[in-house]
């Protein structure tokens, strides 16, 4: 399955700032675009991957019997 998501750049002073609309949590910066879109994929993978562990250990504690 493809997922598409809409990563936003945006110039600051300092560098740039990224983030991706429909992924909360998914925002990084870097010192140049190049290194903020690296970042913003690195941050984008850790996110999702957070979000499919809590998803399964979630099914795991509802499937417990209760004590």
């Amino acid at each position: 399955m493809k997922l598409e998501l809409t990563a936003v750049f945006r110039k600051v002073p300092e560098g740039y700032i990224a983030f991706i609309e429909e992924l909360p949590g998914a925002n990084t910066q870097g010192a140049t675009l190049d290194e903020a879109r690296a970042n913003l994929k690195e941050a984008a993978l850790l996110v999702l991957d957070a979000n499919r562990t809590l998803s399964t250990l979630s099914k795991i504690i509802h499937r417990s019997p209760s004590p």
